[in-house]
């Protein structure tokens, strides 16, 4: 059954711990559950190991869980748009797993479908194959990469239903559906609540059944880099 709440800080209330592994939906900032990452920050938590596809931007989103220190490690994918990652990262205050991004799209793909790994060619040959267990399939060689699962997944999505069934919006549905399935628990925060029997089934990206905590927020929806056209004098 999904329970819905007031807001995000109630809505993680029981749920954290120091040592916790979380997921955080979005790519870039699109997507971003950033309410329950900043109701996150405020729990005081320490230790998270997060799984991610980038690790947010300063002052924002992951970022205000860097500036904390209160990640300790990071699996993702895309990591240049956060100073203080970087700073952590050189000092060696910070481990870091990197993933080619389709490879951790499907390790968490996999950790949500109940499968413990799976072998990729992407990778092989580069330091990201080292330690991992080779094979070959007619004639090509792969690697064994292993699923991802999380304590707590936190997502953003567009639309939900009381029953929590969610419709994301556009490309921000991103990581967000995968890491729905693959947290012991997972908490969404949406832009509308609206009644059973609203959506239309075939528009349902991801069903109620994953979902256990839903929040209604409102949202920042910053643009990550904004490009202009100059425009020509006359």
């Amino acid at each position: 059954m999904t329970t819905i709440y007031s807001n995000a800080a109630t809505a993680l209330e029981g749920l954290t711990f120091d040592g916790m592994t979380i997921m955080s939906g979005g790519f870039g900032l699109c997507g971003l559950p950033e309410n329950l990452i900043r109701a996150l920050r405020d729990t005081g938590v320490k230790s998270i190991t997060a799984i991610s596809n980038n690790a947010g931007v300063d002052g924002f989103g992951l970022g205000l869980l860097m500036e904390t220190k209160q990640i300790s490690r990071m699996i993702s994918s895309y990591v240049g748009e956060n100073k203080e990652f970087e700073r952590q990262f050189l000092a060696g205050e910070l481990q870091v797993e990197f993933n080619p991004q389709g490879t951790l799209a499907e390790r968490i793909r996999a950790g949500g479908a109940g499968i413990p790994g799976f072998y990729t060619k992407t990778g092989v040959g580069t330091l990201i194959a080292q330690g991992k267990e080779h094979k070959d399939f007619d004639g090509q060689t792969y690697i064994l990469e292993t699923a991802l699962k999380a304590d707590l997944s936190l997502v953003k999505a567009w639309k939900a239903d009381t029953a929590g069934n969610l419709i994301y919006r556009k490309t921000a549905r991103n990581f967000n559906p995968m890491m729905a399935t693959a947290g012991k628990v997972c908490v969404v925060e949406v832009e509308e609540i609206v009644p059973v029997g609203s959506l239309d089934p075939d528009h349902i990206h991801t069903p109620g059944i994953y979902v256990h905590r839903l929040v209604q927020s409102q949202f920042e929806k910053r643009i990550e880099q904004r490009t202009v056209t100059k425009r020509e004098s006359a």
